[in-house]
């Protein structure tokens, strides 16, 4: 069992972690029809902005309720009732979900009394569903926002069980934060294959996935349909990706009565194994045959990389559950993790992790960590981590969010067995570009070797023996 170590220094020099409030509105982002509103200053909605625009390289609705000086003094309830008004008479959303700053959380308002006022007495706003989640920066990351935006959403849009409606073809999909539109566009096809229909909250294999569309449209375009959503009782199962879904996946267990798995990662042979024998047994159909094959170029995968993955010694920099599952991947691949850094301690996975300890802290954690181990041969981060790898003198892996200096982002993939098996490449093939390739200066030309006389008495005086 890890030991985990929080960082006691008084600033973050490098930071790790994206805040919790755009893990939310990248949440939001996975429903059809949607723009998210942060709750607090402009500049806290740019930062989120600018990231999220440079990782998928797209248009995003992002707005704000930009909180001035006398908001902040006063109150900001009516910015946020002229902001829901606006955002309704110019963009025509079908779904807004807000999202609180640290701005709103330290001054300590009643935002949710503030919202159910402002939808009273606002007919405009009838036929837009409206959620708000509390996502104050200081308290959590990534993951925590987007589970906190899924549970905002559950609780504000999926209608009670019911008898009368029930689907035995019908499973919900929570997919966390760190599954990329690629991975959930392969989920969606490995359960539809089994003759089951998925309803995934939230999809951002439709808004995020980078396509041209026909015309232009002020929200999302693509993902989660709310009607959809709201019938999320009708389903015979509820499959959650992360230890971060929990609370959502057992919230909607408790609203809709519908049963849950929770998978800690879908990277990996044993873990995958696990999910289509669940598809089987709920669907009562046998894994179809594409899925076998998949499973066996993963294990010729395996042995072919396991050459280049034996003894490597990896240092990873990541949110709690992506830094649980590519350390359970690498380990099981025969690398050896040196050194674990995560942006925050809000995870059980973290004790389960396969080193010796787990830091809370940031890039310059991880390069201390890295350095106070010998060194290693691979990082594993996100774009920032470029410079602490060239300081290092080492490879960077670029994994989770944002990754800003690489094409494709959307469209890559680690879940299920090809997901697995297009990782083991990445890493072997990067391990592979960092071999000393020789030339011929590298060798000496072949030479007589120098004449010797005593050699030559010592074997003459043999011979005569």
């Amino acid at each position: 069992m890890a030991e985990i170590i929080k960082s006691r220094k008084p600033v973050s020099i490098n930071p790790l972690k994206s805040s919790t409030p755009l893990g939310a509105a990248l949440g939001y982002l996975g429903i059809e029809g949607a723009v998210p509103l942060l709750h607090g200053s402009q500049g806290c909605t740019s930062f989120a902005l600018v990231l999220l625009v440079r990782h998928y390289k797209e248009a995003i609705p992002l707005q704000t309720t930009a909180m001035d000086e006398v908001a902040t003094i006063l109150g900001a309830a009516g910015n946020m009732e002229e902001a829901l008004l606006n955002l309704q008479r110019r963009m025509k959303p079908r779904f807004i979900g807000i999202a609180s700053t640290a701005l709103v959380e330290t001054r300590g308002e009643d935002y949710a009394g503030d919202l159910k006022l402002i939808l009273a007495r606002q007919p405009e706003l009838a036929d837009t569903s409206v959620v708000f989640a509390s996502t104050p920066d200081y308290i959590g990351a990534l993951e925590d926002g987007w589970a906190a935006a899924v549970s905002a959403v559950i609780d504000g849009v999926v209608a009670p069980w019911s008898p009368a409606v029930t689907s035995f073809q019908q499973v919900n999909v929570l997919p966390g934060v760190n599954q990329t539109p690629a991975d959930i566009e392969y989920l969606r096809d490995l359960i539809e294959s089994f003759g089951l229909y998925p309803v995934i909250l939230p999809d951002l294999s439709g808004s995020l996935d980078g396509h041209i569309a026909e015309d232009w449209c002020a929200t999302t375009q693509g993902g989660a349909r709310l009607e959809e959503v709201a019938q999320m009782a009708r389903a015979v199962h509820t499959i959650a990706i992360g230890e971060h879904m929990r609370q959502p996946a057992d919230l909607l267990c408790s609203l809709t009565g519908v049963p849950v798995t929770v998978f800690s990662t879908l990277t990996g042979l044993a873990p995958n194994d696990r999910l289509l024998s669940l598809l089987s047994h709920i669907s009562g159909r046998a894994v179809p045959g594409r899925y076998r094959r998949q499973r066996s170029q993963l294990l010729d995968a395996m042995l072919d990389g396991h050459f280049h993955f034996g003894g490597k010694r990896i240092a990873i920099a990541a949110d709690p559950d992506l830094l649980f599952s590519l350390s359970q991947f690498f380990t099981s691949m025969g690398a050896k993790i040196v050194a674990a850094v995560a942006s925050t301690a809000n995870s059980p996975n973290l004790a389960q992790i396969p080193t010796e300890r787990v830091i809370i802290g940031d890039l310059t954690d991880m390069e201390d960590a890295v350095r106070a181990a010998g060194g290693a041969d691979l990082l594993v981060t996100h774009s920032h981590g470029r410079q602490s790898a060239r300081r290092l003198g080492i490879p960077l892996l670029r994994v989770g969010f944002p990754i800003f200096d690489r094409l494709g982002t959307a469209h890559m993939h680690t879940v299920g067995y090809c997901g697995t098996r297009d990782l083991i490449f990445r890493v072997a093939n990067l391990f592979m570009g960092q071999m000393h390739e020789h030339k011929p200066d590298d060798f000496a030309p072949a030479r007589p070797a120098p004449f010797n006389e005593e050699i030559v008495h010592d074997s003459a005086s043999l011979a005569a023996h």
